[in-house]
């Protein structure tokens, strides 16, 4: 029998525990939160205090009588669920539940909280036992009641205005307002044509450029020169007065310092993972927690970082004294600063003073356990390794320097700029990643030596057409940056926040970018139209703000939850009266049906928005969003094109696939084909021996080959065919197979044959030389 009970969340973090704290513990995984609200209205009652009602979560039931079970024959419990809010109301249904049980009696309860799963934090966190912390866990309680009131009010609200099953949440919609708002600059933003003019010099044999700064003794802004007649007459000018070479009129040099970023808190390691690693937000914190929980380095489990749900960019002297330590030995004593460096928290909202995220053991170099580590747990422990190592590290020294060259006597001035790294200092081992090209310092050059009054080789005067360009949309790192500038969300929500976003389909990711879809855009016009207050970006800072309050002990929780719930229940009884749903799912626009005459709207169907008549249904008028609204009707017909089985003529039509061609006698006749017609591949089709291979395009875009002779043969492939017979089985056909293991080989589709070998040619052109119009 176990004398002490220790609960923690995951099992793996269990098995690690129980290592260290020997056979008088047994160690059990709540597997997450225990409790919730039950799934139904009234959960949450405003009339009594906000008072709540919870059930055992289903798939976690088990869990807990395996907890009561061995509770029974324990003398002590030790609730070492995570160290934040969540961890926090965990420890607290759970000893609700055992409570409720009466399995707690007289037995000492105890709350343990360690900052990394070191058999040291472990057994000095056992050893000096805490209380359940009542502010966080009330803190908890009204954050996950405002999201519950939030939701089971206006979500059934979007149903009744726009859409059935869809849903708002309280920090999820500011959020998509951040997406949506960007779009809307994009879409917006009215690209203004630019020229630049460099100079293209050469000085002690290396080549560099000067930009123009001053032409004809005027200092020139972006749009001084916006067309090509301009830039060339100004190319000719510069030329003719230059006559081969220009003057150094001015040359500054000077040093300039820069310090390294702070070691990681959650957000920042979101945005570099994502910046330098192509991480989703979900998918750092999945490979942080595996790092946290612990990895088998050798016959020993041992958490490799410390909690990665941190606001707190704090190091304890325990960690910054080894980080010292190892600099001086790995990277020299000149490169360890005087005094170890301080970093200030940034955000206003910062939570529990944990530590940032950093490496258990700074001596456990990457490189010596790469072997017990997958390919992403090393790249992710690696960038937090030298993030931390850098942040102690000395400052870079840059030697810059500017050089003004003219010609003209002074009346053209061009400049360049450039730097070289004097002392790299931390830069030796790591430098912050930047979101987007137009952010930071520009690109660093080179530039050789060179004296004021000396003339400098002009090789050519260069001109290049640019073009203004929106401010870009948001990917993951951007986004959850502008979160945190916010104040919206705390570090355990940014993934949440994102993956909901995509789950309700109000954003897609493409390119590694966010665009919002026509339902997002409505919901989020529903919201800032109607729920302005709600969705406002201070707003849901502030209200943050005092949740943070409720965790400090400064602020109760019920009158809290009074101010919030009391205007915005009354705000839903109205719109639920005032508002119809045209007035959400339609938008006007300056044009009139071709038809009718009516006026048109852009309106939200099943397939997205798109163009349709106000007299509907009276009047059937629509066509695509994005269709020219001068097009005539005629324009859709597909010429010298009939009906081949009923001779009508053939007409474009849009779907919820896209685009295609369809018969203009629908719906007495139903004939429909492909807008792009097959190609055929050259290669007979092996079943029917009477048809080819053609490539198509399925309703979801994707490529496949199918037989010519469809539907009386169905033989189709994923893979390009190409005219070789397997040597192994003698089917006549192959295909180019691309995996990421064997690269491009040449497969036998026979099920029961496993043939395979090298593919030599490019795979792209597996079926491209041979494909002909069908």
């Amino acid at each position: 029998m176990s004398k002490h009970l220790v609960i923690v969340e995951s099992p793996a973090k269990a098995k690690t525990i129980e290592k260290y704290l020997g056979k008088d513990f047994q160690v059990l995984a709540s597997y997450g939160h225990v409790r919730d609200l039950v799934p139904k209205e009234g959960a949450v009652d405003p009339s009594h205090d906000f008072a709540m009602k919870y059930e055992v979560i289903e798939r976690n039931q088990k869990h807990v009588l395996a907890i009561s079970k061995a509770l029974k024959t324990s003398d002590t419990l030790y609730l070492a669920t995570d160290p934040d809010r969540e961890g926090e109301a965990i420890s607290w249904h759970l000893y609700e539940l055992l409570k409720a049980k009466k399995l707690l009696k007289d037995k000492p309860v105890h709350r343990v909280v360690f900052h990394e799963i070191t058999k040291k934090a472990v057994t000095e966190a056992i050893a000096n036992p805490e209380q359940l912390a009542i502010n966080l866990i009330n803190a908890q309680q009204a954050r996950r009641a405002l999201d519950y009131l939030v939701g089971f009010n206006l979500s059934p609200l979007l149903w009744k205005k726009i859409r059935r099953g869809l849903s708002a949440g309280r920090v999820q919609s500011p959020a998509l307002r951040m997406i949506v708002e960007r779009e809307l600059e994009i879409e917006a933003f009215k690209s203004r044509e630019y020229w630049s003019v460099d100079a293209a010099l050469t000085a002690q044999g290396q080549a560099f450029k000067a930009k123009l700064t001053h032409y004809d003794g005027i200092k020139l802004s972006q749009f001084s020169i916006d067309n090509e007649a301009q830039a060339e007459q100004a190319k000719q000018i510069l030329l003719a007065a230059a006559d081969g070479s220009l003057i150094v009129a001015k040359l500054e040099k000077k040093q300039q310092k820069r310090n390294p970023a702070p070691p990681f808190i959650t957000s920042t390691l979101q945005q570099e993972a994502a910046r330098k690693l192509g991480f989703t937000t979900k998918r750092t914190m999945m490979v942080a927690q595996q790092l946290y929980e612990g990895i088998d380095i050798g016959g020993e489990t041992e958490g490799l970082i410390s909690y990665m749900r941190t606001d707190s960019v704090n190091l304890s002297v325990d960690a910054v004294e080894e980080i010292r330590a190892l600099i001086a030995e790995n990277y020299g004593a000149e490169n360890v600063p005087k005094e170890p460096r301080l970093f200030k928290t940034k955000s206003k909202n910062a939570q529990e003073a944990h530590e940032a995220i950093r490496p258990t053991s700074a001596r456990r170099l990457p490189g010596q356990i790469k072997d017990f580590l997958s390919a992403e747990q090393y790249k992710l422990y690696e960038l937090i390794w030298k993030r931390t190592i850098a942040c102690q590290m000395t400052h870079a020294t840059l030697d810059r320097m500017a050089v003004d060259l003219s010609c003209a006597d002074g009346k053209h001035v061009f400049r360049a700029s450039g730097s070289t790294i004097a002392k790299p200092g931390f830069m030796a081992v790591y430098l912050e990643g930047k979101d987007d090209s137009n952010e930071g310092d520009d690109k660093e050059s080179f530039l050789p030596a060179m004296e004021e009054g000396r003339p400098v080789l002009l090789n050519d005067i260069i001109t290049g057409q640019h073009f203004t360009e929106p401010p870009p949309r948001y990917g993951e790192a951007s986004l959850v940056k502008s979160l945190e500038e916010h104040g919206i969300g705390r570090p355990s929500t940014y993934s949440t926040i994102i993956s909901t976003l995509q789950n309700r389909e109000y954003v897609t990711l493409e390119s590694k970018r966010f665009y919002p879809t026509d339902v997002g855009r409505i919901v989020n016009k529903f919201l800032t139209e109607h729920f302005t207050k709600y969705v406002d970006y201070d707003f849901t800072a502030n209200l943050e703000d005092e949740l943070d309050a409720v965790s400090r002990g400064e602020k109760d929780w019920i009158p809290l939850m009074h101010d919030f719930w009391n205007p915005f229940t009354t705000l839903i009884h109205e719109k639920e009266e005032s508002v119809q749903r045209k007035d959400v799912t339609q938008e006007a626009i300056d044009e009139k049906c071709p038809e009718c005459g009516s006026p048109l709207s852009i309106r939200l169907g099943r397939n997205g928005r798109f163009i349709g008549c106000t007299h509907y249904p009276e009047c059937s008028y629509t066509r695509n969003l994005n269709d020219d609204a001068d097009a005539s009707d005629e324009s859709a017909v597909v010429e010298g094109r009939a009906c081949p089985l009923c001779e009508a003529p053939l007409v474009l039509k849009a779907g919820r696939y896209g685009k295609f061609i369809g018969c203009s006698a629908y719906p007495t006749c139903r004939h429909i084909e492909p807008l792009e017609k097959p190609l055929d591949t050259g290669v007979d089709c092996p079943q029917c021996k009477t048809g080819s291979i053609l490539k198509r395009k399925s309703r979801n875009g994707k490529i496949f080959y199918s037989c010519s002779e469809y539907p009386k043969c169905a033989y189709a492939l994923w893979n390009a065919p190409i005219k070789e017979s397997c040597p192994n089985c003698d089917w006549p056909i192959l295909t180019v197979k691309t995996t990421k293991r064997h690269g491009a080989e040449k497969v036998c589709p026979q099920k029961d044959c496993k043939y395979a070998t090298p593919y030599e040619g490019d795979p792209a052109d597996a079926d491209g030389p041979k494909v002909t119009a069908g």
